[in-house]
């Protein structure tokens, strides 16, 4: 059995849960990979005679991020980025966040029960082969000869720059029916999760994660739409104009440029996330929120 843990960089918190975690292991027959960055830096604390020593010193493998499918379980301790971090590799791996940001949308478990939680789904899926699950969907963006990777927040469709008399033209379709047109700084295209996020500072709505539907909201559109909820297999076109190229991002990570006019094609991902561990109490995360 393996189980990867991907801790968030730079933070001495995470790394010392990484550690706890993974030394509770240590006689259960469980192997423990970490990330490569988190790898590192266990490594070089270690080397200059900080944390545990002797037995209790913690040395696990490395294993990179694109790699995590490979794994049974994979946990991912810090804020939401490092869990949309580690999602990019799982496949069809659970993953379970523990949460260290202010907010927690998509990690669910306190930091205090996270090597109790850890240890009843590792039980699970060797005694049952299986646990318990929810799915996330994500979105996908693609053009002619390419494709971005899903998204489990967002995708969003932008000009060079932002601002007065920036943007881009865009033409909006949804299942081929025409939702808006005109100039725009971009347009956003979110799944429920990603509701939360960049899709909640544009003005968009709150959709709650059991709702199947992808959200479509205009960014600083010269006339302006109301944002739009549409069924999660619905297939939404995006056609930008003017301008010499536009910007695809997925999950602010991942970015193509393209060259304009082009069109952008948008839908649930074939694939969704599958989600360990107790469900997140979506409105004790609401109420965090400034």
């Amino acid at each position: 059995m393996q189980l990867g843990i991907v801790g968030q960089k730079g933070n001495p918190r995470a790394q010392s849960l990484v550690e706890a975690i993974g030394r509770s292991f240590r006689d259960d027959g469980v192997e423990v990979l970490v990330d490569s960055v988190t790898a590192e830096t266990l490594a070089d604390e270690q080397g200059r005679g900080y944390g545990p020593s002797g037995s209790e010193r913690f040395e696990p493998d490395a294993i990179a991020v694109q790699d995590l499918d490979t794994c049974d379980l994979v946990v991912c301790i810090g804020g939401d980025g490092t869990f949309l971090y580690a999602a990019r590799g799982v496949g069809d791996t659970p993953i379970m966040g523990v949460n260290l940001g202010e907010v927690g949308f998509l990690n669910a478990i306190a930091p205090d029960d996270a090597i109790e939680t850890v240890h009843e789904v590792v039980d699970d899926l060797r005694t049952d082969g299986e646990t318990s699950t929810r799915e996330m969907s994500r979105v996908q963006a693609s053009g002619e000869g390419w494709e971005l990777p899903p998204a489990l927040n967002e995708v969003v469709i932008q000009g060079p720059q932002r601002g007065h008399g920036n943007g881009v033209g865009v033409t909006v379709r949804v299942d081929g029916s025409l939702y808006t047109s005109g100039h725009a700084d971009g347009v956003l295209v979110a799944t429920p999760t990603g509701s939360t996020a960049y899709n909640l500072s544009e003005a968009g709505p709150l959709v709650h994660p059991d709702v199947d539907a992808l959200v479509v909201t205009e960014m600083a559109a010269e006339l302006e739409m109301p944002p739009l909820v549409v069924g999660e297999d619905s297939q939404i076109t995006v056609r930008v104009e003017g301008d010499d190229s536009a910007t695809v991002v997925s999950d602010g990570r991942v970015s193509r440029d393209i060259d304009t006019p082009s069109q952008i094609t948008l839908q649930r991902a074939e694939d969704s996330v599958r989600v360990a561990g107790p469900p997140l109490d979506f409105f004790t995360a609401l109420g965090k929120l400034e």
